[in-house]
């Protein structure tokens, strides 16, 4: 059994980074790579200091993992040294545990027993166990293709090749279906391959999972958009089933500021998508921060990721604003009581490397030159108002004061509306809802027959974990619409939500 004190004798220790001015200088990934010697002894500790409760919220579909990883389960046997069977147990919940533990922010860390406290010394550092799991599958050979005793005869066709889509293709391969994947980008991954920076994931990371999904049997085909380059009635004829795993990239617009139209502001997604094509070899970026004093407007993920590119592009000054006033450093059990998902200032490896983020300021209006480009922005301090009876939120400046800021390139990372609008759409005849998403009943199908949805497709842009589980959810829907029952698991319903206050 797990040591029931391990986290009394060991601290946490989070996995090292590379000098700042290092890593500065190049796309790779922020952290060290220790010798596999070191890595295990230090990630061993690590796992030790998980004493398998009682009741583990880590792996709650509700609280922590919606895959239901089952943590307290490897984490021993990490502890003990037995790295082929955690293996087996992180790839029995998770078919990329690669992806999660470089990408995921963690919910099962914020749900863990050890989170309750700060005497604990904080949660047990999951994510850097789960990834060194998946690094020993890899160097050891543990990993092998997996091929369904019988073939179906039927066909399946997943539309998207996102963490969502590869999931799904994976589980119905292996079911023994025939699958094609269509993605209408050049390279595979989705947002996987064109939004995350090199620096958070390298892109081989990506392709040898690729490479082993068509060891499998998983037919892809690229550059071909559905509804245009194939139809929906040739795509009907040929398979038996359709997966929509097309994504939620309907970037959210500012539309109301003043001089948005000047040159140099762009959405998050058209500074990310170029440069990590020209990390592929694609050639120079058209949006490129270098030499540039750059602002991103938005708090969250993505507009870390557009931090860490902006500086690694050469800019002369970073600016992230955010219009919310700065959250605390520790949980307040009063605003999100644990195991809920806790309301604390997040501090990306990119934020301690250049720039400043600044909090509960907004932009007045966007200042350009002669030529029509930006070069400034008018910011005000503002708080936000919620209104009690209808939940709208009012952004509303504090005093009279307008400062000015230096801004050649206005990066808006605020969010994502929903599904883009496509062809493949108005050929099925589809929708999106009012969160602009595609609904689907209890069987993650949508309201035409034999047609699914997962991914951020349905819930709308979320978490790479919630990807996967709604893919291998999907997955089974699917097998059990083939062929009247499935074996294939089903981590969570399309109705399940996080636990939040």
């Amino acid at each position: 059994m797990a040591d029931p004190k391990g986290f009394l004798r060991y601290e946490r220790v989070d996995p090292p980074k590379r000098p700042r001015k290092e890593r500065v200088g190049d796309w790779r990934e922020v952290y060290v790579e220790l010798a596999p010697e070191e890595r295990d002894r230090q990630v061993r500790t690590q796992a030790t200091r998980c004493m398998d409760c009682g009741i583990p919220f880590c792996h709650s579909g509700s609280a922590g993992c919606p895959l239901g990883n089952l943590i307290p389960e490897w984490n021993d046997l990490v502890r003990q040294g037995d790295w082929e069977r955690a293996v087996d147990r992180l790839h029995a919940t998770n078919n990329f545990p690669e992806f999660t533990g470089k990408l995921c922010p963690a919910p099962c860390e914020a749900a863990c027993v050890l989170s309750i406290s700060p005497d604990s010394g904080g949660a047990v550092s999951i994510k850097r166990v789960e990834e060194t799991i998946a690094e020993h599958a890899w160097e050891e050979g543990y990993l092998r293709a997996e091929h369904a005793a019988v073939p179906t005869g039927k066909a399946v066709a997943v539309v998207g090749s996102g963490p969502a889509g590869l999931a799904a293709a994976q589980q119905l391969v292996r079911a023994g279906h025939e699958v094609t994947v269509f993605e209408r980008d050049d390279r595979l991954g989705g947002l996987l391959r064109y939004g995350i920076p090199e620096f958070k994931m390298e892109k081989k990371v990506l392709d040898r999972r690729l490479a082993q999904l068509r060891e499998e049997g998983v037919r892809f085909v690229t550059s071909c958009e559905v509804g245009v380059d194939v139809t929906v009635e040739q795509l009907r004829e040929r398979f038996d089933a359709v997966v929509l795993a097309v994504g939620a990239l309907r970037g959210r617009d500012d539309t109301t500021t003043p001089g948005r139209e000047l040159k140099g502001i762009h959405l998050a997604m058209e500074h990310l998508v170029p440069a990590n094509r020209e990390c592929e070899g694609d050639g120079p970026t058209p949006v490129s921060a270098e030499g540039k004093h750059v602002v991103i407007i938005g708090g969250g993920d993505t507009g870390a990721d557009c931090y860490g590119t902006a500086i690694r592009q050469g800019a002369l000054s970073v600016t992230q604003l955010d219009r919310y006033p700065q959250p605390p450093s520790t949980r307040d059990d009063s605003r999100s009581p644990w195991p809920t998902w806790p309301y604390i200032l997040r501090t990306y490896p990119v934020h301690e490397e250049a720039g400043q983020r600044r909090f509960a300021v907004g932009v007045q209006r966007f200042v350009g030159d002669d030529d029509g480009h930006v070069r400034e922005l008018e910011l005000r301090r503002v708080e936000v108002r919620k209104d009690p009876e209808t939940g709208h939120r009012e952004v509303v400046p504090v005093d009279d004061e307008v400062e000015r800021i230096p801004a050649d390139l206005v990066l808006l990372a605020i969010g994502f509306e929903g599904v883009e609008h496509m062809p493949l759409l108005d050929e099925l005849g589809l929708s999106v809802n009012g969160r602009g998403t595609l609904s689907c009943g209890a069987d993650w199908q949508t309201q035409v027959p034999g047609v699914f949805v997962c991914g951020d497709a349905h819930r709308g842009a979320s978490l790479v974990v919630w990807a996967i589980a709604e893919g291998r959810s999907a997955a089974r829907a699917v097998d059990e619409y083939l062929m009247g029952e499935s074996d294939l698991p089903a981590p969570v319903h399309p109705t399940a939500l996080p636990l939040a206050v």
